[in-house]
């Protein structure tokens, strides 16, 4: 081993994207250098062989791709393998093949050229959104375009990493999925990339192939060097460059810490949420596709809180069919079966796009035209939706939800043409649920201070604290810099929690919360305290909640939320949160 401590230790920090600890030498993978595509004009004798050469490279891709797929799917199987069904869908992509004719044909230019430029437009349009999920859409269109520009220029060459020849650890600006899909791991024990988020297809695939990864770190692929000697902490998200001898020992008793830690979580999976004093509580699950039926079984989830269908809309040319959407939503329904799947309905718009960016671009998307607010006025797209969800709502476990609900005008429309669609329905002798469930997402701060009048009309609330915060406290949290003051424990947004829910129980109705506070074991004590009936976090956080839950007595809850209610500051809630956790489940802050 190299003199561990002899070039001074360097801790770079990012974001944990897959579980673990590995230690050795760095491999950096440069980014190529940037050049533009060769621009040359053609004549318009020479246009259709353009043509010719995009479908080939089209054709040669999309095999390339299947192959891929299916290698995948027997090494890590069809889960992770549907990954590149993005990757497809963008081949099939009218919208942007028909551009690339139009700029060949206009501009009489040639065919690289023109692909690169259109395809450029589409990954500047998702990496410019605020979501995490639809900026990794950017690397998945990223991903394509490098291949079928490669296939244009070299037809069948493919990117690789031979060049490693001892086990090491991976460093780039940038992973493509495809890359990470075919990481030797002989090779590699772990990667660290500049870009990318804890959602973003690589770190799905990096999880599913137990390899540590840490993304997000700027620029460290630049400012490491090959060879230097490093550790890599996928729990923490943090690159340590030349660790010393103590660093290296921590490590060692933090990873076994953590497996230890995992071990108990696993041992509480199929226990029930219930505190010490016997309080139970609801834990459900957020997904967006069926195909995550196999998390939320294993998370020991009790359903499904909220189902995001704007992704069955995304990263594709058209509106999936009422049929689609009832196949999709009755297959999720069945497979959980007895346990309950709530469906909001459709959240596009904001943060969540089509794959046809320009369609829906706004100055200002969310203050815009998103949610219910785009669904009242495309009622052909709405009422498909309502009627998938009506059909397949007779599995008897299938309840609905509106987002971004800020009025009873909204809420009324939306519960009118439900009954418009019952008829139709009935009319056709189509069979659907009569007495549907309906609830509203509460995430505007008018629908708080009208939640007295909204919850007459519903049978629960779910309180999506990203919005809410966000529009209540009037900050962006993907701006760093005003990130600082996205506080879940700002007293205003605490007092709004308290007060939907005590509207919500006045009416006889339960409600739920299904933002990141919910997903958060130190801040899941307070919702409980304020009487929040269900918490909805995403399957990989569950089981921590439900330790916590376990190991908690409701009148410490409410001795919180009471402390919470008095206090005028988010810090001082914070740390009485903190301090609350630390006290009962000591060893889950440790990790």
């Amino acid at each position: 081993m190299a003199d561990l401590g002899s070039r001074g230790e360097r801790i770079l920090n990012g974001i944990p994207a897959s579980r673990g600890v590995c230690r050795g030498k760095l491999f950096v993978l440069r980014q190529p250098t940037a050049h533009e595509t060769p621009q040359y004009r053609i004549s318009v004798n020479e246009v259709d062989a353009e043509y010719d050469r995009l479908q080939q490279a089209l054709l040669l891709t999309r095999q390339q791709l299947h192959d891929l797929q299916h290698r995948v799917s027997e090494t890590l199987g069809s889960d992770e393998a549907r990954i590149f069904d993005a990757q497809l869908l963008v081949l099939e992509d009218p919208s942007l093949i028909d551009e690339v004719r139009k700029a060949v044909g206009t501009d009489h230019v040639n065919i690289d050229h023109a692909f690169a430029r259109v395809a450029q437009r589409f990954i500047d349009g998702f990496a410019a959104m605020d979501d995490d999920y639809m900026r990794e859409r950017a690397i998945d269109i990223r991903d394509v375009t490098h291949r079928v520009l490669q296939n244009l220029a070299s037809p069948g060459s493919t990117p690789d990493l031979s060049q490693i020849r001892e086990p090491s650890i991976l460093v780039a600006h940038d992973l493509t999925p495809s890359q990470t899909a075919l990481l030797d791991r002989k090779m590699i024990l772990g990667f660290a990339t500049d870009l990318g988020s804890s959602t973003s297809h690589t770190a799905i695939l990096a999880r599913a192939l137990s390899l540590p990864a840490v993304t997000g770190l700027k620029d460290a692929s630049q400012r490491v060097v090959n060879g230097e000697y490093a550790l890599l902490d996928g729990f923490n998200g943090a690159l340590v460059l030349h660790p010393s001898e103590q660093t290296l020992f921590e490590y060692g008793q933090i990873e076994r810490r953590y497996l230890a830690m995992e071990e108990k979580l696993r041992q509480d999976r199929e226990l029930p949420a219930v505190t010490l004093d016997r309080h139970e509580i609801v834990l459900s699950a957020n997904i967006e596709n069926a195909g995550e039926t196999s998390e939320v079984l294993a998370s020991g989830a009790e359903g499904v809180g909220l189902f995001r269908t704007e992704y069955l809309f995304l990263e594709r040319a058209t509106h999936p069919s009422e049929e689609e959407q009832y196949t999709a939503y009755r297959q999720l329904a069945e497979r959980l079966h007895p346990a309950p799947v709530i469906i909001r309905t459709l959240d596009l718009g904001g943060d969540k796009m089509p794959v046809q960016p320009d369609a829906f671009t706004e100055r200002n998307p969310f203050l815009g035209w998103r949610a219910i607010r785009l669904c009242l006025q495309e009622r052909d797209l709405f009422r498909a939706q309502l009627r998938a969800i009506l059909r397949a709502a007779v599995t008897g476990n299938i309840k609905m939800m509106y987002p971004m609900i800020s009025s009873l005008d909204e809420l009324g429309q939306a519960n009118e043409l439900v009954a418009e669609c019952k008829a139709s329905l009935a009319a056709e002798g189509i069979p659907y649920q009569a007495d549907l469930e309906i609830g509203v997402m509460v995430e505007i701060p008018s629908a708080v201070i009208i939640a007295d009048s909204l919850a007459r009309h519903l049978r629960f609330f779910s309180i999506g604290t990203n919005d809410l915060i966000q529009y209540t406290l009037a900050v962006d949290r993907m701006n760093p810099k005003i990130a600082h003051l996205h506080q879940p424990t700002h007293p205003a947004v605490v007092r709004m929690i308290k007060a939907t829910i005590d509207a919500s129980h006045q009416a006889g109705i339960w409600t739920g919360v299904c933002g990141e506070m919910a997903g958060d074991p130190v801040l899941a004590p307070l919702l409980l305290g304020l009487g929040a009936d269900e918490l909805s976090v995403s399957p990989s956080l569950l089981p921590s909640v439900k330790y916590v839950l376990r190991r908690l007595k409701l009148s410490e809850a409410r001795e919180l939320a009471y402390f919470a209610l008095q206090s005028e500051s988010a810090s001082e809630i914070l740390e009485r949160c903190r301090k609350l956790v630390r006290s009962i489940a000591p060893e889950l802050l440790a990790c």
